[in-house]
């Protein structure tokens, strides 16, 4: 028995082989055609060695040929290289002469066949060559594959009308796979290349998926062209229905003696209101204007769209204010909890409102860390003044025609936002939040927060000028409600128009007022929990608060609380009755406390003291470290210090010679100091941490334990005086939120501290210093350096 080394060579030796001769003349095709077999193929010959081939085809009996496609059709006289390698082996069926002394050929082809060698070049080809076919078994994939080929063949077919369509359904006949590519490809839209790239594939698997995918190609770019044809002749019989009618309605109102035009219903709407003088004036000029337009001119486009700008704005339409205070009290302290400050403002404005008339509306700014409730206390605002809300979101804008607008030579031009809202509102006395107005930018395209200044000041916004709408609007009976989290970004003169209104981070029993009066009931109705039994305890919400949020608004204590409401949820659908949250099972419904707080020292450690600062998001607490090594009088700073910090360090070194005198100058001298911040990859800066770093050095020097339960804040000056500091608030409850009970403070803030309420400054002892020798006093036990008490 033969042996086979592959499956392919068993099924090829099972068929029934033609015989052909070995050589046989050859025909290069001189065109952009390429022959396949399975189909018949008309070539013309009108090149001698072809036309002595071809005589030398007809005295034969069977009058086989091998026809190849030559690779550039401008050659008249190809040699073997220019030729391709793969062709077909065909049978002449007819031949005919033309009038030009050339031949007109028709050959039907019988299989593909790759030419071995050129055996003659004169007066003709003659070439060797191997049948170049290959048999495959018929596997379900390989009959998916012919199916798929079959379908997208028939749509390609469809679209392009390259066969009749009685010729599609011999598509489905074909029972093999080359003869279905051969058919396929002989018929598509390609070039040379491609159509010869099918014929030299052997595998017949291959040549039916490289098929696809020019078929699928070929379909997506037939798609295209459709939708571009569809879309011109749609807009051109568009284009024609809209002339023909309009000119056909003029014809109709001109017969008619109507005058129910554009121009004639835009003064009917200037009519049905009240207008100042100089809008009635400029809209009656802008309709004059429009009926001298083609209707369908771009002009008209932009004329006509300012005149529906101008008639649809609120220039004369108020709201009814309240002047009811106790109303507006009881409303402001429903919807929000302490803010105290922010209230009395808004109450002595309404007062001052109801017997005046003609008080300017305030410019408020309200300046806090992010969730302490600035953006709603805005809709609170409005709603107490039964004024309108609308609200602008300045974060991230860089164009000044975001405030401005742009001016209407420019296509697609539109007013600002400040003109836009108060056509949305419908009013020109509504309230509006200018919400993150600290993080603004400026680009190329102007400097967004010189445009506020005409808007937020109360003596020129009585006059704002839009560059879009061009006519002065009065916007001094809008409330101005501004925000943001620091006022430093905000420019100078911005800042100076508006009245800064501090709104600090919440203490613990304000947030677990807040949770119980306005986050738990509002929870409760977002889930659907509002007629079900389940409490949470007083206790549970302080453990919530301390170990799971650390923050100085309620954003995070309200993902927390929505987090325990949905497990609150589910043991309610699980069948329980009564689901109580208590400190013991907490853990049960939102898992492990999951905060890192800052490493504070756990005892009283030498060089290490602990200080307080404040940032954008409320108090942090923080620890300086010291640590003297032998060297020469260096001192090294690290932990990603700014400025302003690094110049304190240097006061505070300075300080610690001074006290020392000459007592220890060889020590200074012969030793180098490093002072460090830890969490090095978060920046610090500001001068409050001068009494942390002189204390962690001086407990450094002295080698002596520095007090571990004890925070400080406080600027020092080279004369040893410590001066007041900023958010003091902020810095006595982060302190509080560390389980820290002692503070120093300046002296200097002692008034600040005064005002605070009994909840902020309860459980924590206020030590208040003047000088860097209280200081020491309390954190070392010492007067100073190197003088013990």
């Amino acid at each position: 028995m033969p042996k086979y080394k592959k499956l392919e060579d068993f099924i090829e030796s099972e068929e029934k082989k033609e015989e052909f001769p070995s050589s046989l003349p050859c025909i290069p095709l001189k065109g952009e055609e390429v022959a396949f077999p399975s189909s018949l193929t008309p070539f013309y010959v009108g090149r001698e060695m072809a036309i002595k081939a071809l005589e030398e085809v007809i005295n034969t009996e069977e009058r086989y040929l091998i026809l190849v496609a030559q690779k550039d059709p401008d050659v008249e006289q190809p040699t073997p290289k220019d030729v391709y390698r793969v062709g077909i082996l065909a049978r002449l069926l007819q031949i005919a002469k033309l009038p030009d002394g050339g031949f007109k050929a028709i050959a039907e082809g019988v299989s593909r066949v790759k030419i071995e060698k050129f055996i003659r070049r004169k007066p003709y080809f003659v070439c060797n060559f191997k049948i170049w076919d290959k048999k495959i078994r018929k596997t379900k994939s390989v009959l998916a594959l012919m199916r798929l080929v079959k379908q997208t063949a028939k749509k390609y077919f469809e679209m392009t009308n390259r066969l009749p369509k009685e010729a599609l359904k011999e598509i489905d006949l074909f029972e093999e796979p080359d003869k279905l590519v051969d058919t396929i490809a002989s018929f598509i839209s390609a070039d040379l290349e491609k159509k010869q790239h099918f014929l030299e594939i052997r595998d017949p698997k291959e040549r039916m998926i490289e098929l696809l995918k020019h078929l699928n190609s070929e379909l997506e770019l037939l798609e295209l062209e459709g939708k571009i044809e569809k879309k011109v002749k749609d807009k051109i019989d568009k284009t024609q229905k809209e002339y023909y009618l309009r000119e056909k309605l003029e014809t109709i109102k001109d017969e008619l003696g109507m005058k129910t035009d554009e121009a004639y219903e835009l003064k009917s709407r200037l009519k049905e209101k009240e207008y100042p003088a100089d809008v009635e004036e400029t809209v009656l000029k802008e309709i004059e204007r429009l009926e001298k337009m083609h209707p369908s001119s771009a002009e008209a486009s932009v004329s006509r769209t300012y005149i529906e700008w101008l008639l649809e704005l609120p220039w004369m339409e108020k709201t009814e204010e309240s002047f009811d205070i106790k109303k507006a009290e009881s409303i402001l302290n429903a919807d929000h909890y302490g803010l105290d400050d922010v209230k009395e403002r808004i109450l002595d404005y309404i007062a001052v409102k109801k017997f005046s008339g003609t008080a300017k509306s305030p410019i408020l700014c309200l300046v806090g860390p992010p969730g302490v409730g600035k953006t709603s206390l805005g809709r609170s605002l409005a709603k107490a003044l039964n004024r309108k809300f609308g609200q602008i979101s300045l974060g991230g804008m860089r164009d000044e025609a975001e405030i401005r607008g742009h001016r209407r030579t420019y296509v697609g031009a539109m007013p600002g936002r400040i003109i836009q809202t108060l056509k949305k509102l419908k009013t020109n006395n509504p309230l509006i939040l200018l919400d993150e107005i600290d993080k603004m930018g400026i680009s190329f395209q102007g400097d967004p927060a010189a445009a506020l200044l005409e808007v937020l000041d109360p003596e020129q916004n009585s006059h704002f000028v839009d560059y879009y709408v061009e006519i002065p609007f009065d916007l001094s009976d809008v409330v101005f409600v501004t925000t943001a989290n620091t006022v430093d970004p905000i420019p100078p003169a911005l800042l100076d128009r508006m009245e800064i209104i501090e709104i600090p981070g919440y203490t613990l029993q304000e947030k677990i007022e807040i949770a119980k009066r306005h986050l738990i009931p509002k929870l409760k109705v977002d889930y659907g929990l509002k007629n079900f039994n389940f409490s949470i305890s007083k206790k549970a919400l302080e453990r919530l608060i301390e170990e799971y949020t650390l923050e100085s608004g309620v954003r995070n204590l309200e993902r927390m609380l929505a987090k325990l409401l949905r497990k609150v949820a589910r043991k309610l659908v699980e069948g329980e009755k009564n689901v109580k949250i208590k400190v013991g099972n907490l853990e049960e419904f939102i898992g492990a406390p999951f905060l890192v707080k800052p490493q504070l020292p756990s005892s009283p450690r030498v060089g290490e003291t602990i200080g307080l600062a404040w940032t954008s998001v409320g108090g942090a607490v923080l620890s300086v470290e010291s640590l003297i090594v032998p060297g020469s009088s260096k001192m090294i700073l690290t932990g990603n210090l700014g400025d302003v910090m690094k110049e304190s360090a240097a006061i505070a070194m300075t300080l610690c010679k001074k006290m020392c005198g000459d007592s220890k100058k060889e020590f200074f001298e012969k030793h180098d100091f490093h002072i460090h911040v830890p969490e090095g990859a978060v920046p610090k800066d500001g001068p409050s941490a001068g009494v942390t770093i002189l204390s962690s050095l001086c407990s450094s020097i002295m080698n002596k334990a520095a007090k571990n339960d004890i925070a400080m804040t406080g600027e020092i000056t080279l004369n040893g005086d410590v001066l007041a500091i900023g958010g003091l608030r902020e810095k006595i409850l982060a302190a509080k939120r560390m389980g820290i009970k002692e503070v120093i403070v300046p002296k200097a803030n002692e008034p600040m501290v005064r005002k605070m309420k009994k909840d902020v400054v309860e459980g924590v002892k206020i030590h208040y210093v003047s000088n860097v020798e209280e200081v020491l006093r309390l954190v070392l036990e010492v007067k100073n350096v190197c003088k013990k008490s």
